[in-house]
């Protein structure tokens, strides 16, 4: 797994506002760094394009290379590590800006 990869994942269901059940997710950690980790940070995607009006979300658009179906809203502010275990098949991968993107975001929830 690489940055950028999105993959259909299996989130817990934490009983509160979080996503859950099978979705995909795009890959935030390096494996070439923390390949020994049992969990992958990830980030979820809504295909509720209304998410946007929340701070720290990025539009994923969807076309052969991201394997969506349809435009995604990745949701930066519900970053999550999950067990590797629960990280399913790849469905493609977000382009350089859109990684920028959730970069920047995440970036403006850290306050750095």
């Amino acid at each position: 797994m690489t940055i950028g990869e999105i993959h259909w994942v299996e989130l817990p269901d934490s009983g509160g506002r979080e996503q859950a059940g099978r979705r995909p997710a795009i890959i935030l950690q390096n494996d070439m760094y923390a390949a020994s980790l049992p969990t992958v940070l990830v980030v979820p995607l809504s295909s509720a394009i209304a998410a946007l009006r929340f701070p720290g979300t990025a539009l994923i658009r969807a076309d052969n290379r991201s394997g969506l179906r349809t435009d995604s809203v990745a949701l930066v502010f519900q970053l999550r590590a999950i067990d590797r275990g629960r990280i399913r098949e790849k469905i493609g991968v977000v382009s350089e800006s859109e990684v920028g993107e959730i970069r920047s975001e995440l970036g403006k929830l850290l306050g750095s």
